[in-house]
């Protein structure tokens, strides 16, 4: 009984304690704040959560899309797998899919946006059944502004404050470089005015200078010498810095020599120029050449055309040099992080040139396909290249590239090779070239091609690139060894 009473004690004492506790915890907490959580929860206010929609990664290698086109509008409808917008990446103009289902509500990022990174949220949507009117919209994460150095307090601007006087410097620490003293001597300065600048607070003859500059004493003591007006090109450049040759640009004045006008940069174009730079200073690359009858081959085309088959001259060249890697694996390789990889298929890459810059589409399994095959994937890859409507899997993957530039008239180059690749096969124009024929010893006309092999050094040394190439030219000069490879 008695030990009841004492806890019974015990347990009022402890309830009015934790009571002044929540007393003095709640008058510490603002009325209106508590009111301001409470009113903005969405269930409260009526405000409908969000679907976000982000911007994609729809390549390996992108980094930002542009928005082409919205395909849907605020307030339509959505299911899952419905096209949304078209994006364009470093490599095409892509369709971006819708991943659940729901009413588009907000659209961020207008039609033409340029340049907006991955993750970046670029609508806004709501389930269905959900008033669209009323998502929610949560502000994206921005860099706090900076700063300026100076606040002002009021709103009329601070007075300018007054320039702080010379530093002086004790009579005792006194160092002054022989030119310092003769010039501060000539124009009766007090060197003591002087800020050292030089090694252990020591007076240099610039410092002297800035002095005479800022003294009024030394603009009364120099009588004042004419001195011509000078132009903006007879003002000498800072000591240490480079002439400007030719003068700086001015953007915005057409017509003055020398100005310029800032073109913007494409996703592709950027894409470029950073694989070209990896490729140039990462790879080190080896050229070989060699020059490659194609009488055979354009005997052969003539044949196809009047059955109707239409090839070209690259479609053959591609032909050929899928055959070789075949019989030469050690080419099919390409370079990781973790060195050498033997690749099991043959996938080549053509160059195309579109209006956005060089595209690589790849037909894939070419060792495995005839040459109008070959010619028809060609033709179907180029067009979709030059539309800018390639898929991700018909441009990426690839082990050997082949540029040809002689429809352009070009006679040989040597291209870049296109990373992780190992090679990449640079084809020139053909000619007509007199030889002479060692069995009879008389002159003919031979149609040469020259091709270059560009490879990388650390898997394709020089003796395995010029196997490539002999059996390359061997394959193209003979078209029956392609069929029997």
């Amino acid at each position: 009984m008695a030990a009841s009473l004492r806890l019974g004690r015990q347990g009022i004492l402890l309830g009015l304690n934790l009571s002044n506790i929540n007393k003095l915890l709640w008058s510490t907490q603002s009325i209106p704040e508590n009111a301001r959580h409470f009113f903005q929860s969405p269930w409260v206010s009526g405000v409908v959560p969000p679907l976000n929609v982000q911007m994609p990664a729809l390549s390996p290698t992108m980094e930002e899309g542009n928005i082409v086109k919205w395909l849907k509008k605020e307030g339509e409808a959505v299911a899952t797998g419905d096209a949304l917008c078209e994006i364009e990446t470093d490599k095409a103009v892509v369709t971006m899919e819708s991943n659940d289902d729901g009413i588009l509500a907000k659209i961020l990022v207008e039609e033409g946006s340029r340049n907006i990174r991955l993750g970046t949220l670029i609508a806004v949507m709501v389930e269905e059944g959900q008033d669209w009117t009323k998502a929610e919209i949560l502000p994206q994460s921005a860099p706090p502004p900076t700063l300026p150095t100076t606040v002002a307090t009021d709103v009329f601007p601070a007075a300018p404050s007054p320039p702080s006087p010379p530093k002086t410097v004790p009579m005792e620490l006194l160092r002054l470089s022989p030119a310092a003293r003769h010039i501060l001597d000539t124009h009766g300065v007090d060197p003591k005015l002087a800020t050292p600048t030089g090694p252990r607070g020591l007076i240099t003859k610039e410092d002297a200078l800035n002095l005479l500059k800022k003294s009024p004493l030394s603009k009364t003591a120099l009588p004042p010498s004419p001195t011509p007006a000078l132009t903006p090109a007879a003002i000498a450049p800072p000591p240490g810095s480079r002439p400007n040759i030719p003068p700086l640009s001015v953007p915005g004045k057409p017509g003055t020599p020398g100005t310029f006008t800032e073109l913007p940069a494409t996703n592709v174009r950027r894409v470029i120029a950073q694989r070209l730079t990896q490729s140039k200073t990462t790879i080190p690359h080896a050229y070989a050449s060699v020059d490659c009858d194609m009488a055979a081959v354009m005997k052969l085309r003539k044949d196809l055309a009047k059955d109707q088959i239409k090839v070209s001259v690259n479609d053959f060249i591609i032909k050929a040099a899928a055959v070789t890697l075949k019989e030469l694996p050690d080419v099919n390789v390409s370079w990781s992080d973790n060195g050498p990889q033997a690749l099991d298929s043959i996938h080549i890459s053509i160059a195309v040139a579109t209006d956005k810059g060089l595209i690589t589409p790849i037909i894939r399994d070419a060792g495995n396909k005839g040459v109008q095959e070959i010619s028809v994937n060609a033709k179907a890859l180029a067009q979709k290249a030059r539309d800018g409507k390639l898929l991700p899997e018909e441009y990426q993957g690839g082990s050997f590239s082949i540029s040809n530039l002689g429809m352009f008239g070009i006679s040989g180059f040597s291209a870049v090779i296109n990373p992780p690749q190992a090679c990449i096969l640079a084809v020139g124009s053909s000619r007509a070239q007199l030889s002479l024929c060692e069995d009879n010893q008389t002159l003919r006309t031979r149609q040469l091609m020259t091709v270059t092999l560009s490879s990388d050094g650390r898997l394709v040394d020089d003796e395995l690139a010029s196997r490539f190439l002999e059996k390359f030219r061997a394959n193209l000069e003979e078209p029956h060894r392609m069929a029997l490879a």
